[in-house]
């Protein structure tokens, strides 16, 4: 990560020299952190940060308010309580000045601050604590010094009382720690320092190398699961994700970017989710996802999800982590930050994650060509992408992609899935037009910008870069196939381009909801509308989201009962409809349009073309 404009300096490459973990203790010049959790039951963090040379003028302190990889101002600052400043063991006056800024009187000396952190956000980009785990982002309880970023930080991680077995994981540098990892680590500045989530509890731990690099996932709640989770298998699999994808940004001399990798994993019941970091990354998964030692050698749809996760992360760690738009390069962590190319680095990522378990052999074809259809069918089920192109969804990803309404499938598109299939019909585009393909663009995207390289990679790419980056890898001139379908919004030439790599494209019978534009929930036995879809009947008829149906044409309503009549009526046909709106009966009716095509089914071509079989091997491997 960078630091933000005011700071001196730029964060090192995590490959930049440092002291070794046996070294001795670092000078206390720049900022010094301690992190306790002993009020687990409250879920509050406590946390001190001791400054040796303030700003005489009183000291400034701030905390971000989102965290890179994630685009949505998530005001951090509303979990911070009780902010106190102390000056040679004197209490001094402290002065909030904005929602996440705070200034201390001058002190001449050493200044104390310490405030508490509400941590009880399950997710992967805050902080959470209790009594059966610790989990922090350092962007969401460290509060910045200003004036101070760009000196080398130190943070003290306390044990907890009460918890001997709890250990900590964490790829920041250790400088004097315990067995369980408890004491000292140390960052070159503070951008580095928050680029390091910490784990803390009980943890099983699963180490491994890919192309020499130290590798290791570590995963939470031991205690109830260490006899759950096949570890050989799992670390098996992951290095040869890993090793896919070094090799692809390394062909010739595979070697990591980073020291070392940490995958930090949470299990929950019914969790998803995933937060990149330089070297390291947060995951959260469904516990039923981890492969178990009595399953068979086939990896369940829930383990090749986990797996596909873990390649996404990993994938950032070149391209979004290093590889960065210029818009991002800095960061400013106290304001929305605007590119319009997360298409890019979110939907190339998207593409890759799944076909490198594909080139690694952890998932066939088919079902490589199954998560293909998935992907196809949630787009072409968004009416909203007539009408958001990829560089207006990355664009207002702060105001819509994060905050998803009723309304969302008729006005925008997601920049991962559209963003993934257009990286799908540029590389087969590559593919049948050149001898190169999208793997040689990310290469030279990783040679230009890749942040261990100089100097243009502390500039970023231009939002305006990838079709003279592709001109220069391939030779070809794409600039009409990004202006189509980057800030256009036509629609991907993807059956052609599947058909020219042997690929079946068909279609199952029309669905019933998605042809009448309805996605219902329900509400204690009635269907409820969620969304309705632009130009459906639905929309027609004038349901609206929160209606429940009550009753169509006479008929009780239930998503089974509407399927039924569905399959029977005629085109033209008009359907009456009874619902509750705002506690009052409404009637409405309009006619049945024709049914909407039905979902796209992906399976390989039985007898291709000879060039259609050698880029259907060369791009998949079948």
């Amino acid at each position: 990560m960078t630091i933000p404009a005011r700071a001196h300096n730029k964060a090192r490459d995590v490959r930049s020299s440092r002291p070794p973990l046996s070294s001795s203790l670092p000078q206390r010049t720049g900022p010094a952190y301690t992190i306790r959790m002993d009020a687990q039951h409250a879920h509050l963090f406590a946390v001190e940060l001791e400054l040796a040379n303030p700003d005489p003028d009183g000291q400034l302190v701030w905390l971000p308010v989102w965290i890179a990889g994630s685009y949505l101002v998530r005001e951090f600052a509303r979990h911070v309580l009780r902010v106190e400043a102390i000056c040679k063991g004197r209490p001094v006056a402290l002065r909030k000045l904005a929602k996440n800024r705070w200034r201390a009187a001058p002190c001449k000396g050493s200044l104390l601050l310490r405030w508490t952190v509400y941590a009880r956000d399950a997710s992967v980009r805050t902080a959470f604590l209790d009594a059966s785990r610790a989990f922090f982002n350092p962007s969401s309880v460290l509060l910045a010094a200003a004036g101070h970023e760009h000196l080398p930080h130190t943070l003290r991680v306390e044990p907890p009382a009460q918890k001997p077995g709890w250990s900590v994981a964490t790829a920041l540098a250790a400088v004097d720690v315990d067995a369980r990892g408890f004491g000292l680590y140390q960052a070159d500045n503070y951008n580095e320092l928050i680029d390091h989530p910490f784990e803390i509890g009980q943890l099983l731990r699963l180490r491994f190398r890919a192309h020499g690099t130290p590798h290791e996932m570590v995963i939470a709640h031991a205690d109830r699961l260490h006899d759950q989770i096949d570890a050989r298998r799992l670390a098996a699999d992951l290095r040869r994700i890993c090793e896919t994808e070094i090799a692809l940004f390394e062909p010739e001399r595979p070697r990591a970017p980073f020291a070392r990798y940490t995958f930090l994993v949470a299990p929950s019941s019914n969790g998803y989710g995933g937060l990149e970091h330089a070297s390291s990354t947060a995951l959260i998964c469904s516990e039923s996802d981890l492969p178990h030692p009595s399953e068979s050698a086939q990896r369940s749809a829930g383990y090749r999800q986990f797996l596909g996760l873990c390649s996404h992360e990993y994938f950032h760690a070149w391209n979004v982590k290093r590889i960065r738009p210029q818009a991002l390069t800095p960061y400013d962590l106290e304001r929305e930050n605007t590119t319009g190319l997360l298409w890019l680095f979110e939907g190339f990522t998207s593409y890759y994650d799944d076909l490198v378990l594909r080139r690694a052999d952890l998932i066939t074809p088919q079902q490589y060509l199954d998560l293909l259809g998935r992907a196809i069918n949630a787009v072409q089920g968004t009416p909203g992408r007539r009408v958001q192109n990829l560089t207006e969804a990355s664009f207002d990803a702060w105001i819509k992609f994060y905050r998803p309404d009723e309304n969302t499938p008729n006005s925008s598109v997601s920049y991962y899935v559209l963003g993934s299939l257009f990286a799908l019909a540029l590389d087969l585009t590559l593919r049948t037009r050149s001898r190169c393909t999208l793997d040689d663009v990310m290469r030279l995207l990783w040679r230009r910008y890749g942040r261990t390289q100089a100097p243009l990679s502390q500039q970023g790419v231009p939002e305006d870069a990838l079709p003279a980056l592709v001109h220069e890898a391939t030779g070809l001139d794409l600039r009409a196939f990004f202006a189509r379908h980057v800030d256009g919004v036509h629609e991907l030439p993807l059956e052609r381009l599947l058909a020219a790599a042997g690929v079946r494209w068909t279609r199952a019978e029309p669905d019933a909801l998605s042809s009448l534009g309805l996605r219902l929930d329900d509400a204690q036995g009635w269907p409820k509308v969620r969304q309705v879809l632009t130009d459906s009947w639905a929309q027609q008829a004038g349901l609206a989201p929160e209606d429940i149906v009550l009753a169509v044409n006479g008929q009780r309503a239930s998503p089974e009962t509407l399927k039924r009549m569905y399959a029977r009526a005629r085109q033209g046909s008009v359907w009456q409809v009874h619902a509750m709106r705002d506690a009052r009966l409404v009637e409405l009716q309009a006619p049945l349009p024709a049914p909407t095509p039905g979902a796209v089914q992906l399976g390989l071509a039985d007898k291709p073309s000879a060039a259609a079989r050698r880029l259907r091997r060369t791009w998949l491997g079948a």
